[in-house]
């Protein structure tokens, strides 16, 4: 999976929304687990993340071949350093992340701003 680092210029910008592509290998540990263990550890660390949407795909539309997700997750952070807070800290590597690893077959993660229209 490829890695890419959040350019300077998104740095304390606002709010951000974190789009997140899932891909179950075990959709229980996520709900049950992951998702509690990802709530601690804002707790842990002082932070608040508003989880906007947890939406089922029904269908690719629109995608490559063989891409294939089974939910999307919207999640808002207070700001581009919240988020890195958070995705940096030992208590998520240590508390969450080794559910998330667990429960996931595939992952990809859009850091985005809402458009007033």
């Amino acid at each position: 999976m490829r890695v890419v680092t959040i350019p300077e210029n998104v740095q304390g910008t606002g709010p951000v929304l974190m789009l997140n592509m899932l891909k179950f290998a075990d959709r229980r540990l996520y709900i049950e687990e992951y998702l509690p263990a990802f709530n601690r550890v804002m707790e842990l660390l002082g932070l608040e993340a508003k989880m906007e949407l947890l939406s089922d795909v029904l269908a690719s539309v629109v995608a490559d071949e063989g891409e294939d997700w089974d939910a999307i997750l919207i999640v808002e952070y207070a700001s581009v350093e919240a988020f890195l807070t958070v995705a940096q800290s030992d208590a998520y590597r240590e508390i969450a992340e080794p559910l998330r690893l667990a429960a996931l077959a595939d992952l990809k993660l859009y850091m985005t701003r809402r458009v007033a229209l």
